[in-house]
């Protein structure tokens, strides 16, 4: 079994557990989700916005990858 914790984190909590992105950064990455590539680590439920943490480091360093 996988010892790593899925976590789930709100966008308005996002800065409690992470410095980057900035929340402003954040809802940029989420509103362009569909052509950069985060759309995979975006949970949306009614109104509210969740962001698979584990997933959205997963595509940050893939990213990082491909521009190098």
């Amino acid at each position: 079994m996988d010892n790593q914790i899925e976590r789930l984190i709100p966008v308005s909590k996002w800065n409690t557990y992470h410095e980057w992105p900035s929340p402003g950064g954040l809802r940029h990455l989420i509103f362009h989700a569909k052509t950069n590539g985060f759309e995979k680590c975006i949970c949306r439920i009614g109104r509210r916005v969740l962001i698979w943490e584990n997933l959205f480091f997963q595509i940050v360093k893939e990213l990082n990858q491909k521009s190098q």
